[in-house]
């Protein structure tokens, strides 16, 4: 295992600048062997530089040689052996069996859009031939198809060192949109993002793509410059509240404003019906100490708030839990920070009136204790919204409100979330109708009798919701949709057949699916 810790620009690993920084063992906070330059100014406009000069020669690669290039990334990725799953585990603190588990799912994601890209439908194809002999005017030919926005910048995760990383599911909606992709490296695992991005290096060596269409750098500053070269003209960001809303404010001053699709904050509300406890209380409690702890909490889809009404079935049920979560061993964080990050938020839901600690609170020196609270409703309804400020770790918040008319009354005002979940039994269903109708407008994806904290990679699924979950909540970053962000589309009017682009012209050689004269036509 090889690790050069310098950047990666047009296909060579460039600059050993003075300022460095090292990788560190999750579980202590040791510093590992493995030492890495922060880009320097002139390297940041390099790389970008060099993803401009690739993308009109990416853009124009034929769509089955886009899937191939894709493919091939899966392939690498697949490829890496036991010495790099170690290496995650040692940078993250998560177990064998999720890094696994995760790493299927990524090159799962870069095959999906695989696919996506061989059928071609994300090109968006319509068609308004001409009607010449219309009255009182003519009507010229229009057609249409979307195009790559251009070069991206890829922020990687933190809780997601692969699936939402370097290669992950931003990157691979990218490339297969046909932009070229600049990936800001996650300093808490610099040796898992340098592994990767040789995995993909060697894939763009393999398939002959041009060499800047992929790129990547280190250092925790190079964010805020790379995203205001005039070159990047997207930027796919995972991550706090505070970093998301900052980039937005840094691209929102350029001379040309670009799009930041950002996931940023989200508590993922858990609605518990009375039937469901009465059936089931303490199997859903057992479930959720699972979900909240999974991960050591470290899922943007950790559910954060459960509610449920008032009354011995739901004070039964808090009581389930709260044993639950108090029989939940530690549980080693990210890095050091995020640990530090997780003690603050607990102290701080600790001095809100009207909260109470019912199991936890206690972290030991290297790792986090999972902790549960209980609030008063009235909580839910104050502007500043105490309850539904994100703590990311193994944390969740009970609230018991007075009865449907209350949720009801509650859920409106609720901040935007990734998720919602329902827990009901077949007594409660003519209850849940509006409730999930109001939970439409504040969520992205409405669970029931499930746990949030599994994201299914498939066409359907969407991983976004209004703000602050995400910067956009017309936008997923999980499902082929997710590949919508990086598209424009492109209007041609008039056009001889042989100056259009191959899939408008009239024989459609590449046989892919169209919206002709308000028809679906398949040739």
């Amino acid at each position: 295992m090889e690790i050069v810790g310098t950047q990666f620009i047009d296909g060579k690993r460039i600059g050993k600048s003075a300022t460095t920084f090292y990788s560190y063992d999750a579980r202590n906070d040791e510093s590992l062997p493995y030492q890495f330059h922060q880009a320097t100014g002139a390297e940041i406009s390099a790389a970008a530089a060099a993803a401009a000069v690739a993308c009109p020669v990416y853009r124009a690669t034929g769509l089955e040689e886009r899937a191939r290039f894709l493919e091939a990334i899966a392939i690498e990725i697949d490829a890496l052996d036991d010495t790099f799953i170690n290496v995650v585990m040692l940078e993250t603190g998560l177990p064998e069996q999720r890094i696994r588990g995760e790493r299927l799912r990524t090159s799962s994601q870069l095959r999906l859009f695989a696919a996506v890209v061989r059928r071609g439908d994300f090109l968006g194809i319509r068609i308004d031939t001409a009607l010449p002999e219309r009255q009182p005017l003519p009507r010229p030919d229009i057609r249409q198809y979307r195009i790559a926005l251009g070069p991206v910048t890829v922020f990687g995760a933190g809780n997601f060192p692969l699936a939402f990383s370097v290669a992950g599911g931003d990157t691979a909606s990218a490339l297969a949109a046909g932009c070229p992709v600049v990936v800001k490296a996650h300093s808490g695992h610099p040796v898992t993002s340098e592994l990767v991005a040789q995995a993909v290096v060697r894939a763009v060596e393999l398939c002959g793509m041009p060499a800047g269409v992929f790129g990547m750098l280190f250092g925790d500053s190079v964010g805020a410059e790379l995203i205001c070269c005039p070159e990047i003209k997207a930027v796919a960001f995972t991550g706090s509240l505070q970093g998301g809303r900052a980039l937005a404010e840094i691209v929102a001053r350029r001379p040309e404003p670009i799009p930041v699709f950002a996931e940023m904050s989200s508590i993922n509300p858990v609605f518990m019906f009375p039937g469901a406890i009465q059936e089931r209380g303490a199997d859903i409690a057992s479930g959720l100490a699972a979900s909240v702890t999974l991960g050591a909490g470290q899922f943007c889809t950790n559910p954060g708030l459960v509610i449920g009404c008032a009354g011995e079935d739901f004070d039964r049920f808090s009581q389930y839990l709260a044993t639950e979560m108090a029989c939940k061993p530690p549980a080693v964080m990210l890095n050091r920070a995020v640990l530090n990050n997780y003690r603050n938020g607990i102290k701080t839901l600790s001095g809100i009136s009207g909260v109470e600690i019912l199991a936890g609170a206690a972290t030991d020196e290297n790792s986090a204790f999972a902790c549960l609270f209980k609030a008063s409703s009235e909580l839910l309804k104050v502007p500043s919204r105490p309850l539904e400020k994100e703590v990311f770790g193994p944390v969740t918040m009970l609230v018991a409100v007075q009865g449907l008319q209350e949720l009801l009354e509650i859920i409106p005002d609720l901040s935007g979330h990734l998720t919602a979940s329902i827990f009901a039994a077949d007594s409660d269903l003519p209850n849940c109708k509006p409730v999930v109708t109001a939970l439409e407008c504040r969520v992205g994806r409405v669970i029931l009798n499930a746990f949030p904290t599994g994201v299914e990679v498939c066409e359907a699924m969407v991983h976004g919701g209004p703000f602050p979950a995400t910067s956009d909540s017309r936008c997923t970053s999980v499902g082929t949709l997710a590949i919508d962000r990086f598209l424009r589309p492109v209007c041609y009017q008039g056009y001889l057949d042989s100056l259009l682009p191959e899939p408008l012209q009239n024989d459609n050689p590449l046989r892919l699916r169209r919206f002709v004269n308000g028809e679906w036509s398949e040739v």
